[in-house]
C-alpha cells in the first residue's frame, strides 16, 4: 500500500467518524428539544423541524423491517468498503473516497439509531413541497448518491472501474 492510499484511508476513517458524530449530535439534539413538541418553524411555510420516529425506509415505506434495514446496510457497507480498500492509489479517486465515506456515514448513523431505538429519528420537514421528514444521515445518502451517478456518467471513464473486477 502506497503512502498516499495509506493517508486517503486514514482521512475516509477520520470523516467517517466525524460525519457520523454529526449526525448522532443532530439527532440527540433533536429528541432533547423536538420529541413531544410542536413543530418547529425555520422559515414559515418552507423549512420545520418536526420529530418524527422511522421505522421504515424512505417515505415510511417496509415498516418493522429492522433486520431486514440493517442486513442491507450492512452488505453495502461491505462493499463500500472493498472499493475503497481496492481503488487505485491515484488522485482522481479522492472525490469517489469522500462520496463512498458519505454515503457509509448515512447507511452507519441511521443503523446506530436502528440498533439504539428500533427506528430512526427524523427532523427536518421541506414544508413547501411536502417532503417526507428526514436527517443528517438521510442528507449524506442522498447527496453524495446524486453526486456520485453525475461523477460516474460525466467524469470517470469506463476503465476506470477497471479494478473492480474480480481477480485484479
Amino acid at each position: 500500500m502506497s503512502k498516499y492510499k495509506f493517508k486517503l484511508l486514514i482521512f475516509d476513517l477520520f470523516f467517517l467518524v466525524l460525519l457520523v458524530a454529526t449526525d448522532q449530535f443532530t439527532k440527540y439534539i433533536a429528541v432533547l428539544k423536538l420529541k413531544s413538541q410542536p413543530a418547529f418553524s425555520i422559515i414559515d411555510g418552507v423549512l420545520e423541524f418536526n420529530y418524527l420516529e422511522n421505522r421504515g425506509a424512505a417515505f415510511g415505506m417496509l415498516q418493522n423491517q429492522k433486520f431486514f434495514f440493517i442486513v442491507v446496510a450492512s452488505a453495502f457497507l461491505c462493499v463500500i468498503a472493498y472499493v475503497l480498500f481496492k481503488s487505485p492509489d491515484e488522485k482522481k479517486y479522492t472525490k469517489l473516497h469522500v462520496l463512498l465515506v458519505m454515503i457509509a456515514s448515512g447507511a452507519i448513523g441511521n443503523m446506530i439509531d436502528r440498533l439504539r431505538f428500533d427506528y430512526v429519528v427524523d427532523f427536518i420537514y421541506i414544508v413547501l413541497i411536502n417532503f417526507p421528514i428526514f436527517n443528517v444521515a438521510d442528507m449524506y445518502v442522498t447527496f453524495s448518491t446524486a453526486i456520485m451517478i453525475f461523477q460516474v456518467f460525466f467524469v470517470y471513464q469506463e476503465n476506470d472501474f477497471d479494478f473492480l473486477k474480480l481477480g485484479k
